[in-house]
């Protein structure tokens, strides 16, 4: 009965550890200006519960991110804010969007970033964070 019962609590112990570490596959189609690889390495680094593939077929969900834009602002019309106002906020800025979107097509998360400085991985690090946040609860 001893053995039985030390036999279930194994049993028990490695399903709940297999269930903790299951990571859903996420595929992160390209986006034509290479913003996939900048989200891809900030879902590493800010430790996203997922793994990252590089196909649909092996994917649970999928990632799909807008191209960044990006809104320069002219020489002329830096000149002019720092005349009249103060010089900051003068830099470029970028913005884009994503969408978590499961295997039936329903999105499941999405957010839209916008960085002042037009910085690509900052933008990506802020996707990673909010992802891990309110998709994932962590």
């Amino acid at each position: 009965m001893m053995r039985l019962l030390t036999f279930s609590v194994l049993v028990f112990s490695a399903a709940t550890a297999f269930a903790q570490e299951a990571k859903p596959a996420i595929f992160i189609p390209p986006t034509g200006d290479g913003f996939e690889v900048y989200i891809a390495a900030a879902m590493s680094k800010k430790n996203v519960p997922a793994t990252v593939v590089t196909t649909a077929d092996a994917a649970a969900l999928t990632l799909k991110a807008a191209q960044v834009e990006v809104q320069k602002e002219s020489a002329k019309m830096k000149v002019a804010k720092c005349l009249f106002q103060s010089c900051e906020n003068t830099e470029d800025s970028a913005s884009t969007s994503v969408q978590l979107v499961d295997q039936q097509g329903v999105v499941v998360w999405s957010a839209a970033v916008e960085d002042e400085e037009g910085s690509r991985k900052s933008m990506a690090e802020t996707i990673a964070k909010r992802l891990k946040k309110d998709y994932f609860g962590r």
